[in-house]
């Protein structure tokens, strides 16, 4: 302090002070059973009156009027705060020591230049700290004056220009913010063990965690109020409101905003995988959704057990392996479903797109890469230099591809090897040096050619065997005792001749002597039927693997909308059974339609013209 904190005999007494200041043998008080609003005011009646703080403690004087509770609780006794050691008078003469302060925004800036001597040639000691704080509450700096490089420099006495107040800018508080709590969404990135013991430095461990049912994911943690600012002037400066969150708006599917007793929180509602979004909500789903992208440094190699949608890249050489998976970057790795969609929403380079169970569809390019579906469709816009397999494959436009399928659609197909048992091309032509090639795969129909002849070859036999039957009967009805018994039994039959007892004495003998040889008739009789039904069968069985047949080849067809360049097509003949043409590696299909090995027969070859072709089996049988 720059003046001594002894009481002089000369204080102003108690009562003359402005209400809320106490003068004491002792020292200048506070009053705190008053605001601090309140003791400002005090204190600036006591400044506008010519009179100052001799012996201030700044520090605490600023902390009681700006920085004090309020309100403040009921005093006990008498509640001061000495702040200074006496009241002293401030004459005018003084006062025009501080005429240099120059006030610009939040700071106040004074020039402590050398003093210069006063009309009697007397020269002021030295400018004084307390009569600076009078003269700056005077000129409305109530706030911020800084006391330390205040008495430092008034104690060096050099002539400077500095900073002696500065306003107090509000602090922020802390806005509303969500705390994870639960350890299960946490990734465990370290190298994944396999069965053998051995890790597998391309995959991670734990890249998308599952969590439980009534697992608690995420905490709300309330914002917190900032502190004010007081402006050179003491009025305060608000600091800004802390944001706020709305936890249920940050409860995606699968979660929900729940209250308990130790805080809000976000808690799972199913088992499955967490998910947030670009807006920051969080779902919980049996499906997994990843924003970075499949590289060595993200995910590593995925091998997962729920549907899976990356909005960023596959990159090379990364495997990922699920099912419906949905991919809105480019691919240059590989996938492969066990079930559901693969669907691209942009290119295929280089990669492998492979489905055992589901349809594969691309909407951007496939470019030197292997789209291949054990049991589904696959669906592309552009191929170029691909290897294309599926039950059924649907292009816009391929160019150098190789496709394999039971039914193929392309509006547009250059220079590609396809086969197919259905094939329906709307343009097709060869793409520079690479021809055009198409393979209507026919069924081998030998085993059912000899299925035809074998049947038709018993049926022979069986009427073969009728006719020696019946010429058999006819043999034995010409014999004289047989031929006079059955006119005498037809006579008798139809009433045209009645016996004497003596002639059907004769009769019945005649009738005893040839019943062995009647019996023998009917047997061969039964034989001649059975021959007959037997041959009706061989004959029924025959066309209806006839048709069979011809149901069979004509579900070989081949369809040209328009051919502009030079176009060959040939079938193919392909051994019937369970194995599906189309399910092979891309070397053997490559090697299959770019090879002149398997036997075909020319159907079409021209560089002009259309095409709408079935396969007829050869006649016979």
């Amino acid at each position: 302090m720059s003046d001594d904190d002894t009481p002089v005999p000369d204080a102003a007494h108690a009562a003359s002070l402005p209400h809320g200041l106490v003068q004491r043998h002792d020292g200048v008080f506070f009053d705190l059973s008053l605001a601090p609003a309140q003791l400002r005011a005090a204190v600036g009646q006591l400044f506008l009156s010519g009179q100052l703080l001799a012996g201030l403690d700044y520090p605490l004087f600023l902390l009681t009027l700006f920085h004090a509770p309020v309100p403040r609780a009921a005093p006990k006794g008498d509640a001061l705060l000495r702040v200074a050691a006496r009241v002293a008078p401030f004459p005018a003469a003084r006062r025009a020591l501080y005429k240099q302060v120059k006030i610009r925004g939040d700071v106040a800036e004074f020039y402590f230049e050398a003093l210069a001597a006063d009309a009697d040639g007397q020269v002021p000691a030295r400018r004084e700290f307390d009569e600076l704080v009078a003269d700056l509450w005077g000129k409305g700096v109530l706030y911020g004056l800084d006391s330390v490089a205040v008495r430092a420099i008034l104690d060096t006495g050099k002539a400077e220009r500095i900073t002696v107040a500065r306003a107090l800018p509000p602090q922020p508080g802390r806005d509303a913010q969500l705390v994870e709590v639960s350890q299960g969404i946490h990734r465990d990135d370290a190298p994944r063990e396999r069965p053998d013991g051995r890790l597998d430095l391309l995959s991670f461990k734990n890249r998308f965690p599952q969590v439980k049912k009534h697992a608690r994911l995420l905490r709300l943690l309330p914002g917190a109020p900032g502190q004010p600012g007081y402006d050179l002037a003491g009025n305060v400066l608000p600091p800004p409101a802390p944001l706020e969150l709305d936890l249920a708006a940050a409860a995606g599917v699968g979660t929900v905003a729940e209250h308990f007793s130790d805080g809000d929180f976000i808690v799972a509602t199913l088992d499955g995988y967490v998910n947030v979004d670009e807006q920051g909500k969080i779902s919980v789903e049996n499906k997994i959704v990843s924003r970075e992208g499949v590289s060595s440094r993200t995910t590593g190699n995925l091998k997962l057990r729920a549907a899976y949608e990356e909005y960023g890249e596959v990159q090379e050489q990364r495997q990922l392996d699920g099912s419906d998976i949905t991919i809105h970057g480019d691919v240059y790795g590989h996938l492969h479903s066990h079930g559901g969609l693969i669907l691209l929403h942009r290119n295929l380079v280089g990669g492998t797109a492979f489905n055992e169970h589901g349809d594969v569809r691309i909407e951007g390019v496939a470019s030197g890469s292997v789209v291949q579906s054990l049991s589904g469709e696959v669906h592309l816009r552009r191929a170029e230099s691909c290897v294309i397999a599926g039950t059924r494959v649907v292009i816009d436009h391929a160019s150098n591809c190789e496709i394999i399928a039971d039914d193929v659609v392309i509006e547009l197909a250059e220079g590609c090897a396809v086969a197919a048992r259905t094939i329906k091309v709307g343009s097709a032509g060869p793409r520079k040096q690479v021809e055009m090639l198409l393979f209507p795969l026919v069924p081998d129909l030998s085993s059912l050619e000899q299925k035809i002849a074998d049947s038709l070859a018993r049926g022979a036999q069986y009427l073969q065997m009728r006719d020696k039957r019946q010429q058999e009967i006819d043999a034995i009805a010409q014999l004289p005792e047989v031929r006079n018994y059955l006119t005498l039994a037809g006579q008798l039959r139809r009433g045209e001749l009645q016996l004497q007892p003596a002639q059907q004495l004769q009769y019945d003998k005649l009738a005893a002597r040839i019943a062995p040889v009647l019996k023998e008739v009917a047997r061969l009789r039964v034989e001649v039927k059975q021959s007959e039904i037997l041959q009706a069968q061989m004959l029924a069985l025959v066309e209806q693997l006839r048709q069979e047949r011809q149901a069979m080849a004509g579900q070989s067809r081949c369809t040209l909308g328009l051919v502009d360049g030079e176009t060959t097509v040939r079938s193919l003949v392909v051994p019937r059974g369970p194995a599906k043409v189309y399910d092979r590696p891309p070397k053997e299909i490559k090697a299959l339609l770019r090879s002149a090995t398997p036997a075909t027969q020319l159907v079409f070859a021209d560089s002009t013209g259309t095409l709408d072709w079935t396969y007829a089996p050869p006649p016979g049988g």
